[in-house]
């Protein structure tokens, strides 16, 4: 969607604070010793108290209100029972929802206490390619160019990208358009960021795999070639100048 009215900032805002607070929570409730059901849940008891509501479990039917990943999970992973969180897990929230009409989306990988199977690096990567990228939107600018700059920082850090996931548009429903906002440059795209259209911009910075594929739970994914994957995302409105992120106070850059 564009932002054009002042009742949709307002409804984006809204929507956006939801989302981050809950990112945000999730995040300093995770521990050692929780399964990743209660971790869900949590966050289920936040959005509810914003009187939102869970976008993937609206959208698709999700067996969970958020998506919890741990380790060789890359995203969409089912919160579980039996998923029971251990010093040095690669975690990755990912928090989307309606409220009033209006849907954010964002997300965070991070590493659960001491940094035991040196998974840091790869976190670190994904929070300043997305902060790089975000800084270089702005209108007119063609959404083929920050995929190419993901990349690239992507491998000076000895890192690949995931090259079948993306952001995309976001504001009326989850996904919308501009869809498939890459990690990397497909020359074939013309396209160009517009001026206050809202885009959830995401990273996918993996060790090893360069595509995801759906594990046997329907839902999960996992890498092509194993190994681990960072992620993080915020909704964002595209200006004429630096893009306001409206899902900034989820502090996955602190």
């Amino acid at each position: 969607m564009s932002i054009t009215k002042e009742f949709e900032w307002i409804g984006m805002q809204k929507a956006s604070e939801a989302v981050a607070y809950t990112l945000k929570e999730m995040t300093k409730f995770a521990q050692p010793g929780i399964s990743t059901k209660e971790l869900d849940a949590f966050g289920a008891k936040i959005l509810s108290d914003f009187g939102a509501s869970s976008a993937p479990l609206l959208t698709y039917g999700f067996p969970g209100c958020t998506c919890i990943s741990v380790n060789n999970e890359f995203c969409h992973g089912i919160p579980s029972a039996k998923q029971i969180l251990a010093p040095g897990d690669l975690v990755n929230i990912d928090v989307s929802a309606e409220l009033n009409g209006f849907w954010a989306d964002n997300g965070g990988s991070f590493v659960l206490g001491e940094d035991v199977h040196q998974h840091q690096a790869l976190v670190n990567a994904s929070k300043i390619i997305l902060k790089k990228a975000i800084a270089a939107i702005k209108g007119g600018v063609p959404i083929a160019n920050i995929g190419d700059l993901m990349e690239k920082e992507a491998k000076k850090r000895g890192f690949r990208v995931i090259k079948n996931l993306g952001g995309h548009g976001i504001g009326r429903s989850l996904h919308e358009e501009p869809v498939e906002l890459l990690n990397y440059k497909n020359k074939f795209d013309r396209r160009r960021f517009k001026k206050n259209e809202v885009v959830a911009i995401e990273t996918f910075i993996a060790t090893s795999s360069n595509n995801a594929n759906v594990h046997r739970d329907g839902w999960t994914l996992v890498g092509n070639k194993g190994g681990y994957m960072a992620q993080h995302e915020h909704t964002i409105m595209v200006t004429d100048q630096q893009p306001i992120i409206l899902t900034e106070m989820n502090g996955i850059w602190n």
